[in-house]
C-alpha cells in the first residue's frame, strides 16, 4: 500500500485564514489577496510569528475545504501520515493534535508525525505548500497552492488548488 504525507497547515488547516483574521484585529485592515499573493507568511503577516506563537492559533484553525471527506476517502486505499513540522512552535503539539482528533477521527495517533524537518519522512506521495519541503523529497509531489507559492514555478512538482483535485489525482 502507498503512503502518503500531507501537511497540516496551509494543506489541512487553513492557518492563512488565522493571519488574515488576526491581522485584521491587530491592524483594522483585512489585507486582500493582491497583497498578500507572492510574499511569504512572514512578509504579508509582519506579526505571523507571535500569531503562531499565541495560545488556540492552531488549535482554531478552519479546516480546509473538502479535506476532511477526502482525506477520509484516500485514507482506504493509501496509508496516510499527517506529518507537520511542529518542533519550530513546541506550544502548538497539543494543539495541533487535538485539531486532528477533532476534525480528522478517523486518522489514530499512529498516523501523527510532529517532527522538526521533514527529510526524516519516507513517503510515496508528499502533499505540502512548502517547497523547503518537498524539494528534498524523493517520491511523488503535490504542491498545494497557497498566496506564498502562488506564482512561484512549480518545478518539478504537480500544483493543486483544491482538495477536490488531489481526489481526483489520487483516486481516479
Amino acid at each position: 500500500m502507498k503512503r502518503i504525507s500531507i501537511d497540516m497547515d496551509g494543506v489541512l488547516a487553513n492557518v492563512y485564514s488565522q493571519f488574515i483574521t488576526m491581522h485584521a484585529a491587530e491592524f483594522g485592515k483585512i489585507l486582500t489577496a493582491e497583497e498578500i499573493t507572492g510574499k511569504s507568511e512572514q512578509q504579508a503577516f509582519p506579526n505571523a510569528l507571535k500569531y503562531v506563537k499565541s495560545n488556540g492559533f492552531f488549535r482554531t484553525a478552519p479546516v480546509m475545504e473538502g479535506s476532511q471527506e477526502v482525506v477520509r476517502k484516500l485514507n482506504e486505499y493509501y496509508k496516510i501520515f499527517i506529518v507537520s513540522a511542529a518542533m519550530e512552535f513546541p506550544n502548538s503539539l497539543v494543539e495541533k493534535q487535538l485539531w486532528l482528533n477533532e476534525h480528522f477521527p478517523f486518522i489514530n495517533w499512529q498516523q501523527m508525525v510532529f517532527c522538526g524537518s521533514k527529510e526524516i519522512i519516507k513517503a510515496d506521495i508528499m502533499i505540502d505548500d512548502h517547497f523547503k519541503n518537498l524539494n528534498f523529497f524523493s517520491g511523488e509531489t503535490i504542491l498545494y497552492t497557497q498566496p506564498h507559492n502562488e506564482l512561484a514555478d512549480t518545478l518539478h512538482h504537480k500544483r493543486v488548488e483544491t482538495w477536490r483535485q488531489i481526489e481526483q489525482m489520487l483516486l481516479s
